[in-house]
């Protein structure tokens, strides 16, 4: 049964990038562009987009275009990328006709046009299809040292999609060559590149392309799996020409298989898609693969009405390449239905084409089927004659086959020489490199060094200097913290001992003159009030002594200080609650002293500033240290304020609080009161 490879081959090898856009041409409406159109640019262009379509189905007619546009682009001296795109069709209208030097010449003139059009991209093509002239004349390794150097191309050029496709072109060549493992390793590196540019269609053609070398190695399975993966990939992005392709390959498969319904059912779909696009040279291909499917299951009818199809298509087409083999399976299923002048008729047809076409496989074929024919009708020396040209020419190619693995093997034993002469050569000069690349190491390794070992002296001083600044600063704060409390202290002493006792005094006396004095009631009275404000005072001044520095916290702990504090506070215009836990141990004065005073401020503020009616204060003591909440339902502030922080006494508090290396928070906004939340780690 044919298969669509060796046309997958000629799409992957034989590129034409210059009308990339996939588009259906009225090639009635280019002709009569090119006539009415004047000598310019515009009418090249035209000439080369006929010479592009009658390249597939009309190479004399594509070589005579292409040739057109040559002398007009040269007549007006265009761009040398219209001289390569000529070129190429030329090359290719030449490799359809089977004329290889010619094509060869063709491709190398589009190599050198592109290049000095500095078109990268196409320099690489053109190297492509040299490379498949090289195979086309069994030359592996010239064809190699092409694609690779059209890798090199598109390497300098960065183009990650081409560099995918030309490791799909080097896989191509170990394919052909029979050293499938390093054919499957550039395949899937390809795929691999294909999959981080989420290139879905490149993705799908290049799972069929492994799918070709499963196929060699008979692993059916995985090679129906890679097709399947294409498949899915093409019916998403509707790529209906490759989808038929995939289709067909895959009922070619199953067929290998022997599992002929998986086949007739893939290649029934690949002939749906190609009737859907019309595609007249895949149908016949198909109708004809049909036919050999049904032949082999002695379906003789189905497979004489797909032959005939195949048959007529070819002829309207005039495709006498692919005219002998439908004809010979028109010729097997008429005789094994018992139709002999059909079948002597088809038969008659196809030694017609065999002797001008002279392909070896379809006279093997001619040759098959004529002795069949002979003994079905009885003429047993014909079958015999026959049979014996048959196993003849089947010797012949099969030692020719041999001949060709020998020479592949030799081929394959060339490239890998070649391959391991250059990459002794690599060695050689990555040895050199490494001795250079050491040299320069060790020079760059001290220089770090030296960099480094200064770098961390001067990070450790520059640490030293921090720690000294913060030493600094925490015995200045501590200096400061001890002296504003020694100073509260003495005065706290003075007008106590001092102030305080001579208030008491005068008092006394002026009592003790009370007694004594002989006065109206209206100077009585006077003299009474006198009395009241010296007692008043001498209680303003005890109230003051004790906040400056409260016997409380001298005598009990910080709870009982602050609870000390807290009772003399007028229950009518606050209600504070006060709630602690884990204080009954003493802790170090200085950290009483300092929560005290914060607590204190805090207080202070919110009777002063806040206009709250209800205080919650919580001190509570736990293995981490010491935690005070101090929440109003005053009215608040927003704490982005600067003037409060230092209005309101909060840059003290955060300044005593860091003095224990503690925390403190503010939650607070205008209207929803204020939350003061303390940590201080003991």
């Amino acid at each position: 049964m044919r298969t669509p490879l060796n046309r997958w081959a000629l799409g992957l090898l034989l590129v034409a990038p210059f009308w990339a856009a996939a588009q259906t041409t009225n090639i009635d409406s280019l002709l009569k562009q090119a006539a009415s159109q004047p000598a310019d640019t515009q009418q090249v262009r035209t000439l080369l987009r006929i010479a592009e379509y009658y390249r597939w189905t009309k190479p004399d007619s594509g070589i005579y275009y292409a040739q057109a546009a040559l002398q007009k682009n040269e007549t007006l001296k265009g761009s040398p990328r219209y001289n390569a795109f000529a070129w190429n069709s030329i090359g290719y209208a030449s490799y359809m006709q089977g004329k290889y030097p010619e094509a060869m010449q063709a491709f190398q003139k589009y190599y050198e046009y592109s290049r000095q059009a500095g078109d990268k991209i196409n320099m690489a093509f053109a190297r492509n299809n040299e490379a498949n002239i090289h195979i086309e004349l069994g030359e592996y390794p010239q064809a190699l040292d092409k694609h690779k150097s059209a890798l090199e191309i598109r390497q300098q050029a960065h183009d990650s999609s081409g560099i995918a496709m030309s490791y799909n072109n080097i896989g191509f060549i170990y394919k052909d060559i029979g050293d499938y493992d390093k054919a499957l390793d550039n395949f899937f590196y390809a795929l691999r590149q294909f999959e981080k540019l989420n290139d879905q269609l490149a993705i799908a053609k290049t799972h069929n392309y492994i799918s070709i070398v499963y196929r060699r190695k008979k692993e059916y399975d995985k090679a129906i799996q890679h097709l399947q993966s294409g498949i899915r990939i093409q019916e998403a992005n509707k790529d209906w020409n490759e989808l038929g392709i995939s289709y067909q390959t895959l009922g070619s498969v199953f067929s290998e298989k022997k599992q002929f319904n998986e086949a007739r059912a893939a290649i029934n779909k690949s002939l749906e898609i190609y009737e859907r696009t019309n595609d007249v040279r895949q149908i016949a291909m198909v109708a004809s693969d049909l036919g050999r499917i049904f032949l082999d299951q002695a379906e003789n009818d189905s497979a004489r009405v797909y032959f005939n199809r195949s048959v007529t298509l070819n002829r309207q087409m005039g495709n006498l390449r692919n005219l002998a083999s439908p004809l010979l399976g028109l010729a097997q299923a008429q005789t094994r239905l018992g139709r002999y002048a059909e079948a002597g008729a088809a038969l008659d047809s196809a030694r017609v084409i065999v002797d001008e076409t002279n392909r070896k496989d379809d006279r093997k074929y001619l040759y098959e089927t004529s002795a069949e024919y002979y003994a079905a009708t009885g003429n047993l020396r014909e079958a015999l004659r026959y049979q014996q040209l048959y196993s003849s020419i089947k010797d012949t190619l099969l030692n020719e086959a041999n001949l060709k693995a020998m020479a592949d093997m030799e081929v394959k034993y060339e490239t890998e020489k070649k391959e391991q002469e250059i990459l002794l050569q690599q060695a050689e000069i990555s040895k050199k490199n490494v001795v250079i690349w050491a040299v320069s190491g060790v020079f760059i390794l001290v220089l770090m060094l030296g960099i480094s070992m200064y770098r961390r002296y001067r990070l450790k001083q520059q640490a030293r200097l921090r720690d000294e600044i913060i030493r600094q600063q925490e015995l200045a704060t501590r200096a400061v913290i001890k002296a504003e409390e020694d100073e509260r202290q003495r005065i706290a002493r003075d007008l106590h001992d001092g102030v305080g006792q001579m208030m008491s005094a005068a008092k006394m006396n002026l009592s003790a003159f009370e007694a004594n004095l002989q006065l109206p009631q209206e100077q009585l009275q006077s003299f009474e009030k006198i009395i009241g404000l010296v007692d008043e005072s001498c209680k303003e001044i005890r109230a003051v002594s004790h906040n400056m520095m409260p016997n409380a916290l001298l005598k009990n702990s910080l709870a009982s200080a602050v609870r000390d504090f807290i009772d003399k506070i007028d229950k009518r215009a606050l209600q504070v609650h006060i709630y602690t836990e884990g204080l009954d141990e003493r802790l170090d004065s200085n950290v009483e002293t300092v929560l005290y005073r914060v607590v204190q401020e805090c207080v202070n503020n919110v009777i002063k500033h806040s206009g709250a009616t209800t205080l919650d204060i919580s001190i509570t003591r736990d293995k981490d240290g010491i935690s005070a909440t101090i929440e109003d339902n005053g009215k608040g502030f927003a704490v982005t304020d600067q003037s409060k922080f230092e209005g309101i006494g909060l840059k003290n508090i955060l300044t005593r609080i860091q003095y224990l290396k503690g925390t403190v928070d503010f939650d607070t906004s205008p209207g929803r009161g204020t939350l003061v939340a303390i940590h201080v780690p003991l």
